[in-house]
């Protein structure tokens, strides 16, 4: 029997279901043995899809996603294709689509990229990673010191087939940032979870609001990152706004262990003094 085909001709990749009803994160892309024929395939985020976002080790920034100039021309997104022309060996790409966890990759030359999609580490040409989504070089958002361009490529081109029990990295984004860094904060149980909540998640809300989220590791704070980055500024803030008016004492969302703490200022490189939000702490994952 032939593959089944479903023809989605005035559909957007958005309208595609994606989401593991367990609320696990899975870079599956489209399912095997499914055909699907889209009417664009560079479908671009709107301005303010996106929610920015600043990362904090203690008080050095670490990560960086602005909209706003001057880094607004960094975080253009450009069609597979063109990013051929962009891209040079040892490059971190980001597909990025509505409603879909991002897709992290390593270009590491002829038309080639290395990225870790359905639990194993494959080998890929950048259109067929792309999977019609759009792309921009995502180099200049983690703020850590790069290795060298071979050392990158390397680092992509000696995990290629390693899958499941074989994986240290939970998503695209944790193994592409590692092949680039090297830096073991972005494996699995890369640290230690003591109590100490280190790494803050600053969302910028508005032209002075912000909130803060605190994380006992970077792997847990990349996994928040990203699915906000699947759900979208929209739904972010609308969830956001239901806890904070939330009566005390009610169960948080999905199981999370939050604690409202009073206003205090964000203070960083990111932001400007004067914007303010909500800290608030997580607790460990089970």
């Amino acid at each position: 029997m032939g593959n089944q085909v479903e023809k989605l001709t005035h559909l957007s990749y958005k309208e595609v279901p994606t989401a593991d009803p367990a609320g696990a994160e899975r870079d599956d892309g489209p399912r095997i043995g499914v055909s699907y024929i889209f009417s664009t395939d560079d479908e671009e985020l709107e301005p303010g899809q996106e929610l920015e976002c600043s990362v904090y080790y203690r008080d050095e920034c670490i990560y960086h996603k602005g909209f706003s100039p001057p880094d607004a021309a960094d975080l253009s997104t450009y069609s597979a294709e063109h990013l051929l022309s962009r891209c040079q060996p040892g490059d971190l790409v980001e597909f990025v689509c509505p409603a879909q966890y991002p897709h992290w990759a390593v270009y590491v030359g002829d038309f080639q990229v290395v990225h870790l999609q359905r639990l194993e580490v494959l080998s890929s040409f950048l259109t067929d990673a792309s999977q019609g989504r759009r792309g921009r070089i995502a180099n200049a958002l983690y703020r850590y010191p790069a290795l060298s361009p071979a050392a990158v490529v390397r680092n992509a081109l000696e995990q290629v087939g390693c899958k499941e029990r074989e994986l240290s990295w939970r998503n695209s984004e944790c193994f592409a940032a590692w092949c680039r860094y090297g830096r073991r904060e972005f494996k699995i149980g890369g640290e230690l979870r003591i109590g100490k909540q280190p790494y803050r998640l600053h969302l910028r809300l508005g032209p002075r609001r912000a909130h803060t989220l605190e994380f006992q590791s970077l792997e847990d704070l990349i996994m928040e990152k990203r699915r906000n980055d699947q759900l979208g500024r929209a739904a972010v803030l609308q969830e956001l706004a239901a806890h904070l008016q939330a009566p005390p004492g009610a169960a948080p969302a999905e199981g999370r262990t939050r604690e409202t703490r009073p206003l205090e200022t964000v203070r960083s490189s990111a932001f400007p003094l004067g914007f303010h939000g909500t800290e608030m702490s997580r607790g460990k994952r089970k």
